[in-house]
């Protein structure tokens, strides 16, 4: 496996990673919204809390997934200046 392979494997590792954690995260922070539903009388503030807690766990989540992405495209720019030998190009 080359260097860009490499590049390419931690990059899909580090986007499946972080979509699974994702995932869990929104599981654990419905929970307690989850039981809170069953009272009516909080459906207003509960719909609320749920958009604030989706927004922001979304935000969060495409912030790393972002950073990712732009990690990814300065390796690659980076590796391209190498020639196989390991020595940079002039």
């Amino acid at each position: 496996m080359d260097l860009k392979e490499l590049q390419q494997v931690v990059q899909d590792a580090i986007e499946k990673g972080a979509k699974t954690v994702e995932q869990v995260h929104r599981q654990i922070a419905n929970m307690p919204l989850d039981v809170l539903a069953r009272f009516e009388q909080l459906e207003a503030p509960l719909n609320q809390a749920r958009d604030f807690n989706d927004r922001t766990i979304g935000s969060i989540y495409e912030a790393i997934h972002n950073l990712n992405q732009k990690a990814g495209e300065i390796a690659k720019e980076l590796l391209a200046k190498i020639d196989p030998s390991g020595k940079s190009e002039s």
